[in-house]
């Protein structure tokens, strides 16, 4: 008898940066790739499942030291609430990584950087030029926008020292035949095309350090006890220090590595999809197989900001609606790829329409009858969920799909009224009502991935032959 070979697949998302607690773009990308996670291990795939914060830069020493927190205790108070978000939401991520960590993180990018040093791709040279702290990122003329960073609406800092540059216009060419052919596959096809359009505009050498006693706060240089790492060079070795990369630990890394799929934010893209490979690539190292893009959240139809008094955190939609609501508006009413819009109201309207009035109203007739007419609960088989929709990364087409499922069942009990059926014919409304169930179950197993929570009480509710005793959405 020989042992199948478990196929994996290992996920990621961009690591949070940590200067301020979570809102709903953070939780879009969470949700988006426990999915993906979620869908992977019903495929019986060895899943790992990565996210984490990134703790290191100046805006978070900046941000700490404007509210008079020692920077420890304030990246650890952010971080908290990250976890918290993840507990909040059902997300079933298999290891939280954080930058600050000594003992996990900083062995695999300390390592990195020697291997890129090893290679001869980092040498020391003098910087000017602008610096955006909000994206922690060194731009030029051509990044900006009427002088300012397109992303943060400010002009960025000038500042001149003297750091270590890498060598990343060596490997661009390699960059781009691997995007062009789809090795390293860019998702959407307009993210490919606005990366191989940036690659093509010119990409020069980049700054890859800062000078300690500007900034203390990052990992230090293995070879330059003056320099602390460049936030980005730190942050993104995160997807293979999580692994053990460097350590003698470094079983989960000859496992999973390369990644399956990195799931990160538009206006981060271009860290993944140039710097990144570049780093990789100078290490001898294998390059992920998909980057898959979201866009961003507004509100109105404006960006989130205090000022416009338009932000809504996941917290207040949580205490208010519950995870799995989140998750299905986040999931159906935005566009996996493309900005989406969430007021309160929308959100609302859309729960009544599809929560509580669909799904939550159609378990509970459908239960309700099996409940009065049923002898025992109906025999399901197990099933799985067309692949289609969520191989291709396509979340709101896949909720499409499970919604008229939905309609459809709730038109086969308006087309065979299996109600009044009982009173004339009870044999063929009992194997009416046991379709309905068998329906049902394949509603539910559709929802696995997407709102495991709603998926196990309908499940535990057919395996009882009853009515939830709750509804799964409550009327707002």
């Amino acid at each position: 008898m020989f042992n199948k070979k478990i196929e994996k697949f290992y996920v990621t998302t961009a690591i949070d940066y940590a200067n301020a607690g979570p809102h709903l773009g953070h939780a879009l990308e969470k949700i988006q790739a426990d999915v993906v996670a979620r869908y992977q291990r019903l495929l019986d795939k060895d899943v790992y499942f990565l996210t984490g914060t990134d703790e290191h830069g100046i805006k978070i020493l900046r941000t700490a030291e404007r509210e008079h927190k020692n920077v420890t205790d304030f990246v650890n108070e952010n971080s908290d609430k990250f976890r918290k978000l993840l507990t909040s939401l059902n997300i079933s991520n298999d290891y939280f990584v954080r930058t600050s960590d000594k003992k996990v993180h900083w062995p695999g990018a300390q390592f990195l950087w020697k291997k890129i040093f090893e290679a001869g791709d980092l040498y020391k040279a003098n910087y000017k030029g602008f610096y955006c702290v909000g994206c922690e990122a060194f731009l030029t003329e051509k990044d900006l926008v009427d002088r300012k960073c397109p992303y943060h609406d400010k002009e960025p800092e000038l500042i001149m020292e003297e750091n270590y540059f890498f060598k990343i216009s060596k490997y661009i060419d390699e960059i781009r035949k691997k995007i062009k052919s789809d090795e390293l596959e860019i998702y959407p096809r307009s993210r490919k095309n606005e990366i191989l359009a940036m690659i093509d505009r010119g990409v020069e050498d980049i700054s890859f350090s800062r000078p300690k006693d500007k900034l203390s706060w990052g990992i230090d240089i293995p070879n330059d006890d003056t320099q602390v790492m460049y936030v980005w060079c730190d942050a993104l070795s995160n997807y293979i220090s999580a692994l053990g990369f460097g350590t003698d630990e470094d079983e989960d890394y000859k496992k999973f590595w390369p990644a399956d799929l990195h799931i990160v934010g538009k206006d981060i893209l271009r860290f993944h999809a140039i710097i990144w490979p570049a780093m990789l690539l100078s290490a001898g190292l294998s390059l992920p197989k998909k980057i898959f893009v979201h866009g961003f959240l507004n509100s109105g139809g404006k960006k989130m900001s205090k000022s416009l008094g338009n932000v809504i955190t996941p917290e207040e939609i949580i205490e208010e609606y519950g995870a799995e609501a989140l998750r299905y508006y986040l999931l159906r009413e935005v566009t996996s790829y493309e900005d989406g819009d969430i007021t309160k109201e929308k959100f609302k309207t859309a729960y009544n329409a599809n929560l509580a009035n669909g799904l939550g109203n159609l378990t509970s007739r459908i239960m309700k009858m099996a409940e009065n007419n049923l002898d025992k609960p109906v025999d399901i088989e197990r099933e799985v969920s067309p692949s289609d929709f969520l191989d291709n990364l396509e979340f709101h087409k896949f909720m499409d799909y499970v919604w008229e499922q939905i309609s459809e069942t709730d038109l086969y009990i308006q087309e065979t009224e299996p109600f009044k059926l009982i009173k004339i014919n009870p044999a063929q409304a009992k194997d009416v009502i046991r379709d309905l169930v068998q329906k049902l179950n394949s509603i539910a197993v559709l929802l696995e991935p997407v709102m495991p929570e709603s998926a196990q009480k309908i499940q535990n509710a057919i395996k009882e032959n009853r009515m939830p005793s709750e509804p799964l959405f409550l009327r707002k």
